[in-house]
């Protein structure tokens, strides 16, 4: 029973290992063909930063919120534009008071 026991644990620490690296490695893949695009995501479909009150990914109040972002294709946030007319920017969009 000990072998299999130690068997199956080795088995569990290589495939979190494994998943780990992965994980690393997508996230590398994704900093270098994606990009921050903020004031384009829609209410809770953000993938972070979304101001006070918010904890992260998916917590945006409403549409096209300026300090929220969203990954896209890179080169491409300028370029889009929102059914309000409004641009996607690299930058935080600050509120207007």
């Amino acid at each position: 029973m000990k072998r299999q026991t130690i068997a199956v644990t080795t088995f569990a620490l290589a495939a979190l290992a494994s998943g780990a690296a992965l994980a690393q490695d997508m996230g590398a893949s994704i900093k270098g063909e994606k990009e921050k695009c903020y004031g384009v995501s829609m209410a809770g479909k953000n993938d972070c930063a979304a101001g006070p009150g918010t904890t992260c990914a998916g917590t945006s109040k409403a549409d096209y919120q300026g300090n929220a972002w969203k990954y896209v294709a890179k080169g491409t946030c300028t370029t889009m534009k929102t059914p309000k007319g409004t641009a996607g920017s690299l930058t935080e969009v600050k509120a207007k008071p």
